[in-house]
């Protein structure tokens, strides 16, 4: 006979459910929030700096510059330092594409391949986010092969550069379209499945798949123009 009172210990409790997916979807919010943010502030700096005809830092100040914020951003994520650190990190990285696209701007079919290039990153980002938020597929299984793609695409990059390789540089920008890909893919369904809480470290993980991932088409556009 029922008693009509719940037994705890055999009801199931969706307290737990609704208080996760309250949670990620604060994540998400604060994270895309924050991306937009990012997004317009480096484009801001990224327009001074080719309207101010600004020199690139070169390749050692890039990494040091890179890699440093990106530390000081990963040590202050939980407070609002973490914030003014993101911004910074966004920033310099649109100061370092200003060079870049001036360089571009300069080709003969140089506005296409800016233009180009930043439509199929968007195409490419919202997509794969799209999919990745509706489908609530899990893509961590992609992590490890991130990681050691980005290591081997990075030393490639560099080894490219040093012993002025352009067909490997090529090579590496195909890479990096292919892995930020999965970048975005992998960071999103992470966010959504409970593997990232922190928003200030999924904008930046986001952040760096969009800006690498503009980069990578930006030079392969280029090559296949025949402008470089």
């Amino acid at each position: 006979m029922s008693t009509g009172i719940a037994n705890p210990k055999t009801e199931p409790s969706t307290h737990g459910i609704s208080t996760n997916a309250i949670n990620t979807n604060k994540v998400l919010k604060n994270t895309y929030s924050l991306l937009s943010m990012t997004l317009l502030f480096s484009a801001i700096i990224a327009g001074t700096s080719m309207a101010l005809n600004l020199p690139h830092p070169g390749l050692l100040l890039t990494l040091v510059g890179y890699f440093g914020l990106l530390f000081l951003t990963t040590k202050f994520r939980n407070s609002a330092m973490g914030l003014l650190c993101v911004f910074a990190l966004t920033g310099f990285m649109g100061y370092t594409l200003g060079p870049i696209l001036n360089a571009y701007l300069s080709l003969a079919n140089g506005g296409q391949i800016v233009m180009t290039a930043m439509a199929g990153t968007g195409a490419v980002f919202i997509g794969l986010s799209g999919y990745a938020l509706v489908s609530k597929k899990d893509f961590s299984f992609l992590g490890s092969f991130l990681f050691a793609g980005i290591i081997v695409g990075f030393l490639a990059g560099l080894a490219a550069i040093f012993l002025e390789m352009p067909g490997l540089s090529l090579v590496v920008s195909a890479m990096f379209v292919l892995l930020m890909s999965g970048l975005i893919l992998y960071e999103t369904s992470n966010i959504i499945h409970g593997g990232e809480t922190n928003y200030i470290m999924a904008t930046v993980t986001l952040f760096v798949a969009i800006f690498n991932l503009f980069t990578s088409l930006l030079h392969l556009l280029g090559f296949m123009s025949g402008d470089e």
